[in-house]
């Protein structure tokens, strides 16, 4: 290998084996309790097929699958992994550069600002985006669910009504595989150490209370969940749905300000012991914790619901509400035309 090409392949090692590790936001249990009771408390309007029997077992076990996917090779890896977490400082800043206020619209702004900042999506998270991202694809997926709906009424010949009565039985398979999957991101930004620059411990930061600088997140979030949490005493926090009247950058944000808000006292307790064995103080902070993220991800799918009404399908694209009012009527040219 030539010298120069040497050199950059061992500046690319350095700087992947150097950058942030961080461990799973919840383990299984809790992603499984998180995804599971987001679909048992989905409001009467959302589409039947998502209430079905087993449905939200299956959604629950989905919820797991982007850390089961981890380790598949180091180009899928480096890409996704960052996308689990983000690393708010103190003053709620990504990374002491960016305000979440602030977020620019794309990833590329976003790491374009943070590289001008000293560093770059992939050290400081993308955990935000991952939320927003698979939210628009759910309100794209329900926009063509409503619109075969309708077509489906209105087909002029039976041959029609067939095709469109297929499309949408795969629309539902995607849907909920698409609805699975990212739930794991609202979920991950329930959990308070995924959403700060303490997650392995306080070190390396001014330390006045003399938190822990050991990664504790591991077993907080895994054995501590699996032991000592009951998915009854989740579901027993988690109100119904009310709508914000707000954005999916909105509902992202204060998701993750919550959570930038619980890293303090999760170190408290920590300090405290109150992560040993079955000890309540710390039962009661992980389920609260738990109910936050099925609570913000079933509020987001309702909300995807909502907007699918006045989403844009087809090539070229055309309104659902123009299709649902009957203003135009979906033809398959409308859906795959070359």
């Amino acid at each position: 290998m030539p010298m120069k090409v040497w050199r950059v392949a061992a500046a690319v090692a350095a700087l992947v084996v150097s950058g942030p590790v961080h461990t799973l936001a919840w383990g299984a249990t809790g992603h499984e309790i998180i995804s599971g009771i987001a679909m048992d408390t989905l409001p009467e309007m959302v589409p039947a097929f998502l209430r079905a029997p087993g449905v939200a077992g299956n959604i629950a076990v989905l919820g797991r699958e982007p850390d089961r996917s981890k380790g598949a090779g180091r180009t899928h890896d480096a890409e996704r992994d960052p996308g689990h977490w983000i690393s708010l400082a103190d003053d709620g800043s990504v990374a002491g550069i960016l305000p979440l206020d602030a977020l620019p619209p794309t990833r590329e702004a976003y790491d374009a600002l943070l590289r001008a900042g000293g560093s770059t999506q992939y050290k400081a998270g993308y955990l935000f985006y991952e939320i927003v991202d698979g939210w628009q694809q759910l309100v794209k997926d329900f926009a063509y669910w409503r619109a075969l709906t309708k077509a489906i009424e209105t087909a002029q010949t039976p041959d029609e009504r067939t095709w469109f009565q297929a499309d949408r039985r795969l629309r539902e398979l995607l849907i909920l595989r698409d609805l699975g999957i990212w739930s794991h991101y609202p979920g991950d930004a329930s959990q308070p150490l995924h959403a700060s620059i303490h997650y392995d411990g306080w070190a390396h930061r001014p330390n006045r209370e003399n938190y822990t600088t050991r990664n504790v997140s591991a077993y907080i979030q895994g054995a501590f969940v699996r032991s000592n949490i009951k998915r009854q005493a989740v579901l027993r926090l988690v109100d119904a749905y009310k709508s914000c009247v707000c954005s999916i950058e909105d509902r992202a944000r204060d998701l993750l300000r919550l959570s930038l808000a619980q890293v303090e006292p999760l170190y408290r307790l920590e300090k405290a012991g109150a992560f040993r064995d079955a000890d309540p103080r710390g039962i009661e902070f992980i389920a609260s914790r738990l109910a936050a993220g099925a609570t913000a991800t079933r509020d987001m799918i309702a909300d995807a619901w909502i907007a699918s009404a006045t989403a844009m399908v087809g090539y070229p694209m055309v309104s659902v509400r123009d299709i649902e009012s009957g203003k135009l009527r979906a033809t398959r040219a409308l859906f795959g035309a070359d």
